[in-house]
């Protein structure tokens, strides 16, 4: 089996090298989530409690600073014996607490903050005593709480080119008012080293599970998928089932099935499943294929019976509907060649439009004969009989649309029976619709149901010449008619030609009536 495999490299390494893909990918992705979570939450915990120490510590220096004494202090610039006391009860603090950076007590007011105290850890200098420092960028949306002497949340910012957490808590006098506020810096690069190192050791607990499951994994794919699976693909590939005649589907059949995989696991159940397969599938293929030819004769053959029924009633409209039919067929296929409605006209609905074309006058089985057949004008209570083919036709179809699972071709049969008598001006009937209101395949019927009646000959006149009825159908470009309909029929007159030669190989003298006459009745 090995030595059957088409062993170049690239067939080969490319299953093991998506599996180890898939594997890298997958532990990645764990990797980065597990990474993400915990190192938010160490982080998260971190935080909380670097906080929770600054805000004890200011509180416990807010409680160690006398309030009364505050205003003495910024005038003596830090001289006498209680501003040294109090300095050094801070000092004890500032040491006493884990991860504290610098204390500073300040009295915050429009101009900045008034230097009370100011003590960091291992740095000798300080600010003195009533010097005014500027307000820090990051503290532009807590000066307000400050200037009212309200209590302010912690502050995360850079002192220094570090990153630090600020903790505040106001300083009371006796009489309960807010005269400064002790604040308490923590440094947080001690959050940035803890937030690497925990990234070192989860990268290196990956890159072993890593190594270790790439190389376990390659070993079992390399024997156990790749050849096998490269043996099915190379057979599987050269089965067809597009276009291809019945024998030489059989033959492809036989190929894959005198392949032999034997692997005792789910890769040969795979194959015996697609031996079976590939087999029931050409059967079907064939069936279907059987079937959607006599299904689709069975088709043709209802509509055009169906036409017949009702053209038999007529008494002067010889083979009308096999020169619409092929009349729409001309027009369609035109408007597809020139670009015309491009979304629209698909190969589906050429077949259905051309097909479904004979049903077009369907409803006239229901008008009286004595005005179908009468050999003169229709009054108008007449005409009004003779306009209900429209609506009519469109309930026959409805009916029939609703009996059939796929009736898109009896859709567009609705279409034209129902709205074919509709001009795009917006005058037909029986909705006086206009323009692309009309359904496509209605406006296309239109051109070639006039046409064919302009050349016929009826009971109530001779045919009209061919270049007469080539005018008349010109002069209604774009007031009776579609002019992109009417542009491609134009365009299309050699097989307009021919189709009249096959079903009137002779005319039959010009008409008695004017064109405006003929257009009345």
């Amino acid at each position: 089996e090995i030595s059957a495999v088409d062993r170049t490299k690239t067939r080969i390494v490319s299953l093991k090298v998506k599996i180890l893909l898939v594997l890298g990918i997958a532990l990645l992705t764990i990797s980065a989530v597990v990474m993400f979570i915990s190192m938010r939450i160490h982080s998260k915990n971190i935080l909380q409690e670097q906080t929770r120490s600054a805000q004890g510590a200011a509180v416990i220096a807010a409680s160690v600073i006398d309030g009364d004494l505050v205003d003495q202090f910024l005038e003596s610039r830090g001289s006498g014996e209680a501003y040294a006391e109090t300095r050094e009860r801070l000092n004890g603090i500032l040491q006493g607490v884990n991860g504290v950076s610098g204390l500073h007590v300040y009295k915050m007011q429009e101009d900045g903050c008034h230097v009370i105290f100011d003590i960091k850890v291992g740095i000798e200098f300080s600010e003195a005593p009533g010097t005014i420092l500027p307000y820090d960028e990051n503290l532009k949306d807590t000066i307000p709480v400050f200037l009212a002497g309200k209590t302010a949340e912690p502050v995360m910012g850079q002192k220094d080119g570090e990153p630090m957490l600020t903790a505040f808590w106001p300083v009371t006098n006796s009489e309960g008012e807010n005269v400064c506020y002790a604040a308490v810096d923590v440094n947080m690069d001690k959050l940035s080293d803890m937030r690497r190192s925990f990234m070192g050791e989860v990268l290196s607990v990956y890159l072993g599970f890593f190594i270790f499951f790439a190389i376990l994994v390659a070993w079992l794919a390399e024997y156990h998928m790749i050849f096998p699976v490269n043996t099915i693909t190379r057979s599987i590939e050269k089965t067809s089932f597009d276009d291809e005649t019945q024998e030489k589907l059989y033959d492809e059949v036989k190929q894959f099935r005198s392949i032999s995989v034997h692997t005792g696991d789910e890769i040969e159940k795979l194959y015996e499943a697609l031996c079976r397969l590939t087999l029931d599938q050409a059967e079907q293929i064939r069936s279907i294929r059987q079937l959607s030819e006599s299904t689709a004769n069975m088709q043709e053959g209802l509509i055009v019976t169906m036409a017949d029924m009702v053209e038999n009633r007529d008494s002067d409209t010889g083979a009308h509907i096999q020169k619409t039919a092929a009349y729409v067929r001309i027009i369609v296929e035109g408007l597809r060649r020139d670009g015309y409605y491009a979304e629209k006209v698909t190969s589906r609905f050429i077949s259905d439009v051309v097909r479904s074309a004979p049903l077009h006058d369907v409803g006239k089985i229901n008008i009286p004969d004595s005005v179908l057949n009468k050999p003169g004008k229709l009054t108008p209570e007449e005409f009004e009989i003779m306009k209900t083919h429209t609506t009519a036709g469109k309930k026959i179809l409805d009916k029939a649309i609703g009996s059939v699972e796929d009736g898109s071709y009896l859709r567009e049969a609705r279409n034209m029976a129902a709205y074919h008598h509709e001009r795009w001006d917006g005058k037909g009937y029986p909705e006086g619709l206009h323009g692309e209101e009309i359904p496509l395949s209605a406006r296309i019927m239109s051109v070639a149901d006039v046409f064919d009646a302009l050349t016929s000959p009826r009971v109530y006149k001779p045919p009209f010449s061919f270049e007469k009825a080539l005018d008349i159908i010109k002069e209604g470009r774009g007031t009776q008619f579609d002019p992109r309909c009417v542009d491609v029929f134009m365009n299309s007159l050699p097989e307009v030609q021919e189709v009249r030669r096959r079903y009137a190989p002779e005319e039959q003298g010009e008409p008695n009536q004017t064109e405006s006459e003929w257009a009345e009745s």
